[in-house]
């Protein structure tokens, strides 16, 4: 179906190149991209972290909670959750934790995560925060859920939760 409706003939992968192109080609006034250089600097750092070093560490922790269920084989899944709980005490949920308190240090000195708005970036770091905060097991993110709640109060948001229904990660 996307094949079918892309726009201009391009298919796009990576979701930090999609929200770019949507930004550059639709929001004409630059109202979901900061202007001044040091929160253009925030922009594109978060764009690509969110991808490149949070989800990587998600989807870690997201494997190695399920190496003790099915599909693993049955006889292996004692073995694989010992090993799976192993890995994520003794060097992810540390991993994790490191994380969360550098993005919760950076929401400190500001509202958004590239300045004082709302922009593409806190838009591709919603997903992977609030898989941190609903699966990191980690308190104390002040800043985090202050970030969380501004944007869980945008009527875009909500409107896209009155179509699509709760946010929910599975297994969560």
């Amino acid at each position: 179906r996307f094949i079918q409706q892309n726009h201009n003939g391009y298919v796009l992968a990576e979701s930090g190149a999609i929200l770019e192109y949507l930004q550059e080609t639709w929001d004409s006034g630059g109202l979901l991209k900061p202007q001044g250089i040091d929160d253009k600097l925030q922009y594109r750092f978060w764009l690509h972290y969110a991808e490149g070093s949070l989800m990587p560490l998600l989807l870690m922790k997201l494997v190695f909670a399920s190496l003790g269920k099915p599909p693993v084989p049955f006889g292996v899944r004692s073995l694989g959750s010992l090993l799976g709980k192993g890995i994520q005490k003794t060097w992810l949920d540390p991993q994790l934790a490191t994380h969360a308190r550098f993005i919760d240090d950076h929401l400190a000195a500001r509202p958004w995560f590239a300045g004082e708005r709302l922009s593409m970036a806190d838009i591709q770091m919603s997903f992977p925060v609030m898989a941190l905060l609903a699966r990191g097991g980690m308190h104390d993110l002040v800043h985090i859920e202050a970030w969380r709640q501004r944007v869980e109060q945008r009527p875009a948001w909500q409107r896209a939760i009155e179509r699509g229904g709760p946010f929910t990660l599975p297994g969560a």
